[in-house]
């Protein structure tokens, strides 16, 4: 049984204080509960407590205004003298709206001038009915990032004798949020996946709308694309219409947690093109929890998160596109509230027959039902093997409580909707013993509650040998989704769905070689969603490649801890939690690097986060020397980041990165700066192009040398 990272929020050296970390990392320091810099604003400028000059001054005569007055003396005697200004904070340039409020009681349309971002335009106020009587007008301008001096004035060529009473400068968003709909997937990045999915906040609801938000321990913090949908009052729905025939739906939504942290059960009410369809059958056991790493399932410890599960449901006949499916909260559901995240909408195949070069595990004496089939499913499988076949699992759920050994022997279910291997309690999976072993077509439903280390089980773990294969296997409520020890070589697991685990997604484990782990979707993992763990021994030649992950819980999206010649490439990754970067290269944990690491050709989305415990803000990528210098090479190619939480790259800490290689980075959007760090060492960096900062594109210090390249913009 391997060790698993208990330590994950314990100070890389003990000696070390955040204090001294935050002055290493260069990182802002937020308190657990403060959310990440705003991405848009909109600020009032009361224009009595502006700037004046020219004769305008602040009056109180005529009521009605805000603040505490407004300002007059903007008349003929202070022509072309007479001004307002103030300092508006933009965090993006770009679009935005300066309103306006005024008096205007002459009988006729009067002019001033307004400028901001460096451009003046000629603005027209009309005739109020007097001059106790405020209106507003909207005036687009284009803002530049960091300080715009908004500048409203009486010009030789204006009319003015207005009275103001306010400016309210509507700062650029971020472009569109890329959970939002019609802003597409990048194409040829991330899974190839069988479902379509929906997002709750896309569809028409009568409900709430929750979020953005990227605070910790927020619901809406955990959600895809930060946002979600609330059902709070009996009648409260949500429709989406499908755009793909589908005949089965998996749901993600959170539900109350009980009193207890036991959880509790609820139905939903499900109707398409208004015709009921069976109720959902929701539950909360397998979410929140609690208190400090590795978390409880006690609500007295406080600090609740992991709000979501997932649950998923057949139709037993096709919907057409242009269905709408309604989500309802009708009487008969008594959760106080359901959160509605996101439904993946598909067409599932018929369950498979026997297969050729298998037997059936119902001729071997293992049936589905109620009864433990642990025993009969391992001497089962040895039967297998002696007969040199695989074994087949028909459709149906096999409730097994311990491990499943795997010896070198095929096991293949009906599919991932039909054939399910049910766990008990903490424990339940499919362990490999050497040998080449193919596990595929089948479902892996654990019943862990909380994350134990020592006394749960992963879903697939173990030692494969040389040239296993894990293909098509859905996997929840497990510690871990697969935990691979070596020597373990030319591993291929293919078009995997791993979600809510209390652990890692998958962790490629010490002398695992030649590996690769492809076409996946990862979402809602408690630890890092993709590791390589070179602990005790390397992992070399391995990569993680075309995954869509989403929402780790905790810790990265994608981590390689050391080792050799690896690559993570072209996995679409979105919306990290806590303690995490997009992805990371890291001598956190385990043995130094000893080859060439290759990132390459990803797409990073509202990735980055607070790291709680260290009160230090992570970047999208990170490269990070803590325990071990990287002397060996790290490539980054290709890459993009969009909307990153804080910096784009973050290069840190106490040891150095001496051969940092970067060419075709695109930061678009940060909540910090573009490329940020305190490291010793060097890099280069070609066609690396940054916009849209909150902060500065380049904050980097430690001694680190940046040597330019070509092709680079922005910084």
């Amino acid at each position: 049984m391997p060790e698993f990272r208990t330590a994950r929020f314990l100070k890389p050296t003990a000696a070390l204080s955040a204090a001294m970390l935050l002055a290493l990392t260069g990182a802002v320091s937020y308190s657990l509960a403060t959310p990440p810099p705003a991405y848009a604003a909109t600020s009032t400028l009361e224009a009595e407590s502006a700037t004046l000059s020219g004769g305008a001054v602040a009056e109180q005569e005529h009521a009605g205004y805000t603040g505490s007055g407004y300002v007059g003396g903007l008349t003929d005697g202070n022509k072309g003298r007479a001004a307002i200004a103030a300092a508006l904070q933009s965090a993006y340039a770009g679009a935005g709206t300066v309103t306006v409020r005024y008096a205007n009681g002459t009988g006729s349309a009067k002019t001033l001038t307004l400028t901001a971002g460096g451009t003046s335009q000629q603005i027209s106020l009309p005739a109020t009915s007097d001059w106790g009587s405020w209106s507003t007008i909207d005036v687009p301008v284009t803002f530049t990032q960091g300080t715009n001096t908004l500048t409203l004035a009486f010009t030789d060529n204006d009319s003015g004798n207005v009275n103001i009473d306010h400016l309210k400068g509507t700062t650029p968003e971020a472009p569109t949020d890329p959970g939002d709909p019609g802003d597409p997937d990048p194409s040829g990045v991330g899974a190839s996946l069988p479902f379509t999915t929906y997002e709750a906040e896309a569809g028409t609801t009568n409900g709430s709308t929750i979020g953005p938000d990227r605070t910790y321990l927020t619901v809406a913090s955990e959600a895809s694309g930060r946002k979600a949908v609330e059902l709070a009052r009996t009648g409260d729905y949500v429709e989406i219409e499908l755009t793909e025939p589908a005949d089965a739906i998996n749901l993600r939504y959170s539900l109350p947690d009980s009193s207890d942290g036991k959880g509790i059960d609820a139905t939903l009410s499900v109707y398409a093109d208004g015709e009921a369809l069976p109720d959902l059958q929701l539950t909360s056991r397998y979410a929140w929890v609690y208190g400090a790493y590795p978390y409880t399932n006690s609500p007295g410890e406080g600090q609740a998160h992991r709000f979501f599960d997932e649950t998923r449901t057949r139709f037993g006949r096709t919907l057409p596109a242009g269905t709408v499916l309604r989500l309802q909260k009708d009487a008969t559901d008594t959760a106080a509230s359901y959160t509605i995240d996101l439904l993946e909408a598909e067409r599932t195949e018929a369950a498979a027959a026997l297969p050729s070069g298998y037997v059936s595990a119902e001729d071997l004496g293992v049936t589905p039902g109620s009864q433990d089939v642990t025993a009969a499913l391992n001497s089962a499988l040895q039967q297998a093997k002696s007969q040199d076949k695989g074994l087949f699992l028909p459709a149906g759920t096999y409730v097994i409580s311990d491990r499943v050994n795997l010896t070198g022997v095929k096991l293949r279910g009906a599919g991932v909707w039909h054939t399910v291997l049910r766990g008990t309690g903490l424990k339940g999976g499919l362990f490999g013993q050497g040998g080449t072993s193919t596990i595929e077509d089948l479902m892996i439903d654990g019943q862990n509650t909380v994350r134990d280390d020592a006394g749960g089980q992963a879903a697939i773990e173990g030692d494969f040998g040389t040239g296993s294969t894990i293909k098509n296997v859905w996997i929840q409520h497990t510690k871990v989704g697969l935990w691979i020890s070596g020597p373990t070589t030319g591993l291929r697991a293919t078009d995997l769905r791993i979600r809510n685990t209390y652990a890692d997604g998958v962790n490629l484990h010490g002398a695992v070689k030649d590996t690769v782990v492809a076409n996946s979707s990862i979402r809602g993992t408690g630890d890092d969603a993709l590791a390589m763990w070179s602990d005790g021994a390397a992992v070399t030649n391995s990569a993680f490649r075309d995954n869509t992950v989403q929402l780790p819980m905790l810790a990265n999206g994608a981590a390689v801890y050391g080792g050799s010649g690896n690559s993570v490439e072209n996995n679409l990754i979105s919306d990290t939690v806590v303690a995490a970067a997009g992805i990371a290269v890291s001598t956190r944990f385990g043995e130094p690097f000893s080859g060439t690491t290759t990132v390459s050709g990803n797409h990073l989305r509202r990735t980055g986060s607070m790291e709680v415990n260290w009160n230090s803000q992570l970047g999208a990528l990170w490269i990070y020397a803590d325990v071990h210098d990287i002397t060996q090479p790290v490539v980054l190619t290709d890459n993009t980041v969009e909307d990153s939480t804080y910096s784009g790259l973050l290069v840190t800490w106490q040891k150095q990165v001496s051969d940092l290689r970067v060419d075709g980075l695109t930061i678009n959007r940060t909540g910090a700066n573009g490329i940020e760090g305190n490291a010793a060492g060097n890099g280069t960096f070609a066609n690396t192009k940054i916009s849209g900062t909150a902060g500065a594109p380049l904050n980097m210090t430690g001694g680190f040398t940046i040597q330019r390249g070509s092709g680079n913009s922005g910084w």
